[in-house]
């Protein structure tokens, strides 16, 4: 099947994580992911493919076995829903590019603007699939999910081709705190390795990510009717606020870049009896990050010292971790095989440090190592999102070379 017909096919299902049923800890969070599981299951045994399960909370898995002997095996990841920030009921279009603006939706008068966009210069004699401007792509991840697909079906029409052991899985609820790979038992595919493919632009290539924490502080006030509350009321929203002023200034997500880390006051709901802060700490470097979480705790029992230890609670907990934090070296055969897979296919490699997470960190960090490969796409989250033909089957062309490449090691 043509790539842009596979991946399009994958966006006329709507997977838009339901962040409702997530927390109820419902998995798949929409029942739409069960309904993708179930289409790549079937195209999975057309491929010919072994060892397929789907499982019941949509983690689906499947074996290409290997022509050649001792090879490493290695595992390819894609996740099956799309973000929250917009709805996912896309009528894709394919525009063939030669400059300037491209029309998403003429009524609504929403246009690509190159002036915006400025990477669309790029792209000029390419075929880009784009919205309708109502809804998101779904690039993030079907792009992924077309691009492991067409890489299956390249080494089942050319048999002659050595490989060993191709493994592949599609996960749900990555857009909700990589659910799927949490719920994911990597013993049960026994892979030496494996990428997932959750990146942006053709190059990309991900072997650095946040660490990445929660803060869920808890304040206790005392409630009083405003007409006797002097020396009696104790307001809880104050001193939240009091709390966040005490945050280091500067150390904010709209305030840094690159390998900076910030505290991120996210959210906050309450009353003056009682106010519940949400906090997110992220931090490339382990040893930083092991300091914003105490920075959090020493603060907090500080309070507790100034209002009492009533008024005041803190509750940290781990999200995920960096990916290097288990490659532990540039040098290793993931990342080896990746880079030399790009520069064979004259690819240049935009090595970033990615500030977010996927899938990969939570799998990574269970022992399995997943750098992320890009996709092609940009404009992740949004109705602007939008995927080059040439780039998705780009990365395509990556994973067919790093199996190819693999298959000349012995494990």
């Amino acid at each position: 099947m043509d790539i842009a017909q596979r991946f399009i096919n994958y966006t006329k299902i709507n997977t838009t994580t339901n962040k409702e049923n997530g927390l109820a800890g419902i998995m798949p969070s929409n029942p739409n992911e069960m309904q993708l599981a179930s289409l790549l299951a079937k195209e999975l045994q057309e491929l010919g493919l072994s060892q397929i399960v789907k499982r019941s909370n949509s983690i689906t898995t499947a074996l290409l076995p290997a022509n050649v002997s001792n090879a490493p095996r290695i595992a390819f990841f894609a996740h099956l829903d799309t973000s929250s920030e917009q709805k996912n009921d896309t009528k894709a279009q394919i525009t063939h590019y030669e400059g300037g603006d491209i029309c998403l939706n003429k009524e609504l008068d929403l246009y690509l603007r190159e002036s915006e966009f400025e990477e669309l210069k790029n792209y000029k004699g390419d075929d880009i699939i784009h919205t309708d401007g109502t809804s998101l792509l779904g690039a993030d991840d079907k792009a992924a999910i077309a691009a492991i697909m067409d890489m299956l079906e390249f080494f089942v029409k050319n048999p002659s081709l050595k490989h060993g052991d191709i493994i592949v899985g599609f996960l749900p609820d990555e857009e909700q705190g990589l659910r799927g790979a949490k719920a994911f038992d990597v013993k049960e595919i026994n892979a030496d390795f494996g990428y997932c493919l959750d990146c942006c632009g053709i190059g990309e290539f991900i072997y650095e990510n946040w660490n990445a924490g929660d803060a869920i502080v808890t304040f206790q006030g005392v409630s009083a009717h405003p007409m006797s509350a002097k020396g009696k009321l104790v307001n809880s929203l104050i001193l939240a606020h009091q709390f966040i002023s005490m945050l280091p200034r500067g150390e904010a997500p709209e305030y840094t870049q690159g390998k900076e880390g910030y505290f991120w006051v996210k959210e906050i709901n309450g009353n003056s009896a009682k106010t519940i802060l949400k906090i997110d700490i992220r931090e490339f470097d382990e040893e930083k990050y092991k300091q914003r979480m105490q920075f959090l705790q020493d603060l907090c029992d500080s309070c507790k010292k100034m209002w009492g230890e009533q008024r005041i609670q803190i509750h940290l907990s781990n999200r995920y971790k960096n990916v290097f934090n288990a490659l532990k070296t540039t040098d290793c055969l993931p990342v080896k095989l990746a880079l030399k897979a790009y520069e064979n296919l004259d690819i240049k490699a935009k090595i970033i440090p990615m500030r977010g997470g996927y899938d990969g960190a939570v799998l990574s960090e269970k022992g399995l190592m997943c750098p992320n490969i890009f996709t092609g796409a940009h404009n992740f989250h949004s109705i602007y999102e939008y995927l080059p033909l040439k780039s998705l089957k780009a990365a395509s062309k990556v994973l067919q070379e790093i199996i190819l490449l693999a298959s000349e090691i012995k494990a």
